[in-house]
């Protein structure tokens, strides 16, 4: 016969789950996303400095009329629509829809996206959040803050970028 009653068990096990879902609730309010905590992750580079780059970006806004502002970064943008007066930051998930092509006019990739914006490109992560929802903006990026000396697929080494991009 055993020494514990049903009646035991139940509330044992009761117990049990509660317990359970009480640690789980306390670690999750401890390690939980707070959104009124404000977005502490900064973009960090070096500005790019490769004048022959520069040279044929600048050529490159001239010849297709990107009426461009310089950022201190290096990378060169013209605001077409600034969107919705928040701005987002690197902590956020962005969905946007853009095209890339090389300064030779090639196109090397087209779509719609969603990813953090932490994750993309440094030029991504520089020019984006001068935009709000709905906004669109062509950018011009130094290979320093795309894909630098490593090819991408269709992008050879070294190899500035120009972005057409709207943000979804």
């Amino acid at each position: 016969m055993s020494i514990f009653t049903t009646k035991t068990k139940f509330t044992a096990s009761l117990v049990s789950v509660l317990a359970v879902i009480a640690l789980i609730f306390v670690l999750s309010a401890q390690t939980g996303c707070n959104k009124a905590e404000p977005c502490n992750l900064t973009v960090n580079y070096l500005p790019d400095r490769n004048t022959a780059q520069n040279a044929a970006m600048v050529a490159f806004c001239t010849a297709r009329n990107i009426n461009y502002t310089t950022d201190t970064s290096g990378i060169l943008y013209q605001i077409i629509t600034p969107g919705s007066s928040k701005r987002p930051n690197l902590c956020e998930t962005i969905s946007m829809t853009y095209t890339g092509t090389l300064l030779n006019g090639t196109q090397f990739d087209a779509g719609t996206i969603s990813y953090p914006l932490s994750q993309l490109i440094l030029g991504w992560q520089i020019a984006v959040p001068k935009i709000g929802k709905g906004g669109r903006i062509k950018v011009v990026i130094p290979s320093s803050l795309g894909y630098g000396a490593q090819a991408n697929g269709g992008i050879p080494a070294n190899s500035p970028l120009y972005f057409d991009i709207v943000l979804n």
